[in-house]
């Protein structure tokens, strides 16, 4: 049974701080939705308790972990990600229970849909990951609330190009063939990135200068939720207004894969959606309770606005990197308007990129789901570009995303 509306606790400050700001950044979504997406009373309270829920199970891991010391934890819990409990015999029932409630696949996770899913993502190639970059991680830095994590843990002097790069692999393990499997790599990195954000979270709280009042919980359901669907809702919506054709089943099972990737990094299963409408509605409603842009928007924006001249390019290192650093604002120009970039701290540009390519990417994407064979050759080709470009954001030596969880 689900608690009622006034038995909630109070949410934190930040939980609908500036109505007017957020509901202009989410009108372009607004129209988007189909009939209304407004939270009831009782969705709004849920949404706003939310931001006090953690992740249980990671963080009675990330207490072990404090408790015994990373030395001694930290190689049984790689054991345990790697190979399981029976790589682990002396593992406690915290590292147990994570481990164990991680391989009970849900009943409703499909693997042809997994595999849709990822091959559907691979299509996309370098467009793909150009857009995600845009849309679901520049535009998301206007939630001030989230970047407090980011600021707090030194993310922002550490450099976007890092950030990227981390998370761009992350992203390649979950979405290549098979990645999502017990053994695979998507699957093995997705719970060290999870162990890692319990252990932010609990070194985050003992800090003085975290403010639960004002924030709620570090790295909590409402914010974990918002970066989930930015990979999910917000990635399928910028693939569709760049010229992307995207078929109800891929969409669907888009939806599909990131909805069981969200539920293993520990997103709770009513945050989840099973659609691309749903995933919409929950989006509107999260930006919309989000805390409004404030100077940390503009820092990180402007960090990674810079992020494409640093970029290992094996040739004309400095042309491309500034033609790379105007093709994503123009792209961002698109996907958050004038205000937007303003929140960002970003220059003023023009969508001049996917006005000029747009309708190219319809007419090729268009024509390649008619012709026999042609959808196989956009993911064999889409991810051939995806690998290529790899070294470019990285350099020659991949990052190690979270291979050695620490506080």
């Amino acid at each position: 049974m689900t608690a009622p509306a006034s038995a909630l606790p109070s949410p934190p400050h930040r939980h609908g701080a500036d109505l007017a700001t957020t509901r202009r950044i989410a009108s372009r979504l607004r129209l988007m939705i189909r009939g209304n997406p407004e939270p009831t009373p009782t969705q709004w309270a849920r949404l706003g308790a939310a931001l006090w829920r953690g992740d249980p199970l990671a963080d009675d891991v990330a207490h072990w972990l404090q408790q015994v010391g990373m030395a001694v934890g930290r190689p049984m819990l790689e054991r345990a990600i790697e190979h399981g409990l029976d790589a682990a015999p002396d593992a406690p029932p915290a590292l147990c229970r994570f481990i164990q409630a991680v391989e009970q696949t849900p009943d409703w996770v499909d693997p042809a849909q997994l595999a849709r899913g990822a091959r559907f993502i691979q299509s996309t190639g370098q467009h793909g990951m150009l857009v995600l970059r845009d849309a679901g991680l520049m535009a998301g830095y206007q939630a001030s609330a989230i970047n407090k994590t980011l600021v707090m843990t030194g993310s922002l002097q550490r450099g976007a190009q890092r950030r990227l790069a981390e998370t761009s692999s992350w992203w390649m393990d979950c979405t290549t063939d098979g990645g999502m499997g017990r053994h695979s790599a998507g699957f093995k990195t997705t719970l060290r990135v999870r162990a890692m954000h319990a252990l932010v979270r609990q070194n985050l709280l003992r800090r003085p200068d975290w403010d639960s009042a004002a924030h709620g919980l570090p790295i909590n359901q409402v914010d974990m939720q918002a970066t989930y669907l930015g990979f999910s809702a917000v990635h399928l919506i910028a693939l569709r207004i760049t010229g992307v054709v995207v078929s109800r089943a891929d969409g669907l099972a888009m939806m599909h894969l990131w909805r069981y990737i969200g539920w293993l990094m520990g997103v709770e299963e009513d945050l989840l959606s099973e659609t691309e409408m749903q995933g919409r509605i929950s989006l509107y409603q999260n930006v919309i309770s989000q805390a409004p842009p404030d100077e940390s928007s503009a820092a990180l924006g402007r960090a990674l606005m810079d992020e494409p001249l640093n970029r290992h390019y094996p040739w004309g290192g400095a042309l491309r990197g500034r033609f790379n650093r105007a093709r994503h604002l123009s792209m961002l120009r698109l996907f958050v308007g004038r205000e937007g970039m303003q929140h960002l701290g970003l220059p003023p540009a023009l969508p001049w990129h996917p006005v000029l390519t747009t309708l190219p990417r319809l007419l090729w994407t268009g024509l390649h789901h008619l012709v026999p064979g042609g959808q196989a050759r956009l993911v064999r080709e889409g991810r051939a570009n995806q690998v290529r470009y790899m070294p470019i954001v990285f350099g020659k030596h991949p990052p190690v995303v979270a291979q050695h969880v620490a506080p």
